[in-house]
């Protein structure tokens, strides 16, 4: 928004040209973000509280699970709405709205959204019930995702660029593997599990205080110079990258979103004054999927999202030898629960599998110049 009015009038007010620069402005978005979720959070909390949105560990399976978590009882929760509500704003005022990757992006902040706002609306309202049926679920996520990967496959297909229907492997980048045959429909189907499959990995994710916030975060600043490499032409073509015109616009986007978590992670590390729900989960994994899609690093995006991986894979492998052996792998999954079970206070779990996030960050982005 602020790029659209004043950079026309740049002609009369040359330090106005400034907010052509996508840095600046990918700065002050995170700024204006993280001041967001700082100035409205308390009373969002206020709210919660008032409402009696708090947490419900007595729906837990696990008896020990409960007594662990019994001084979360009634902490408010759906508090994705903080930075939900803090990345579009500063999203509308510090990017380019005409730019159809960030428009797609804020689509998946907001569809997703709707998703983990009625899930947690389900949960809070019925006596019995959990949330939505996970099939339901699984269904709503796929039909955003569908139209998030469809949006990006008329861009590109029925424009010709065929180039940008294609996996791009992060260390042999002169063997992709294309997706544009069959009419594109391998690149949606890449696409749509990349997006619904980050989506439910952060969502498994968030568990301990400050966890998924703190390592969303962290990939989120993975992407921010990949965002903006692959949207500069002679960048990306000295680094063997594809590139994807307008991809730069997508820092300002990314930005955003750090800061919000970041003035989210205020009111959320231990103890936590308030969760983010699955209201805050959802569309956190699914807008980053979606970006890793748009700058063709799903690999890399895989790499770097390394816990929300080890989560989703815990939680696979714990239903898969349960059904199989009838034995469990872990001593409860997602995998963070099990390191809280043999004895790591949820304060070491949180910053232990911070820290592996940023090595494995610092691994992917490494990968960028390889070969």
């Amino acid at each position: 928004m602020l790029y659209e009015w004043l950079v026309p009038l740049s002609d009369r007010f040359e330090l106005l040209e400034i907010f052509r620069t996508i840095t600046f402005r990918a700065a002050f978005a995170a700024l204006t973000s993280l001041l967001l979720s700082l100035l409205i959070g308390r009373r969002l909390i206020s709210v919660l509280r008032w409402a009696k949105i708090g947490e419900r560990v007595e729906k837990s399976d696990s008896e020990r699970l409960r007594e662990l978590s019994q001084f979360k009882r009634e902490t408010p929760t759906m508090g994705g709405i903080l930075f939900l509500a803090a990345i579009l704003v500063s999203t509308v005022l510090w990017a380019r709205l005409d730019n159809f990757y960030v428009l797609v992006a804020c689509l998946a902040l907001v569809g997703f959204g709707i998703i983990g706002f009625l899930d947690d609306y389900v949960k809070f309202t019925a006596v019995k019930r959990s949330g939505l049926t996970a099939r339901g679920k699984l269904k709503a996520q796929v039909a955003v995702a569908v139209v998030l990967a469809g949006a990006l496959w008329y861009l590109h297909y029925l424009d010709g660029r065929t180039e940008h229907l294609a996996l791009q492997l992060p260390v042999f980048r002169e063997a992709s593997i294309p997706l544009s045959w069959g009419f594109g429909l391998p690149f949606l189907a890449v696409a749509v599990l990349v997006i619904v499959g980050s989506s439910n990995a952060v969502n498994l994710t968030d568990g301990l205080d400050g966890l998924a916030a703190g390592c969303v975060a962290i990939v989120t600043l993975t992407l921010i110079p990949v965002c903006y490499l692959v949207g500069r032409a002679d960048f990306s073509s000295y680094l063997n990258l594809t590139y994807v015109p307008g991809a730069g616009e997508l820092t300002v986007f990314c930005s955003a979103v750090v800061g919000g978590l970041l003035g989210f992670l205020w009111f959320n590390c231990f103890p936590a004054q308030v969760f983010m729900g699955d209201t805050g989960s959802l569309p956190l994994g699914g807008a980053l999927g979606l970006v890793a899609v748009v700058v063709h690093h799903e690999l890399v995006f895989a790499l770097a999202g390394g816990i929300f991986v080890l989560e989703a894979i815990s939680v696979i492998l714990q239903v898969w030898f349960f059904k199989r052996r009838r034995v469990r792998l872990f001593r409860i999954a997602p995998i963070h629960h099990h390191f809280q079970f043999g004895g790591w206070h949820e304060v070491t779990v949180t910053i232990r599998f911070w820290i592996v996030g940023v090595i494995l960050s610092l691994c992917s982005l490494a990968l960028l110049k390889i070969p």
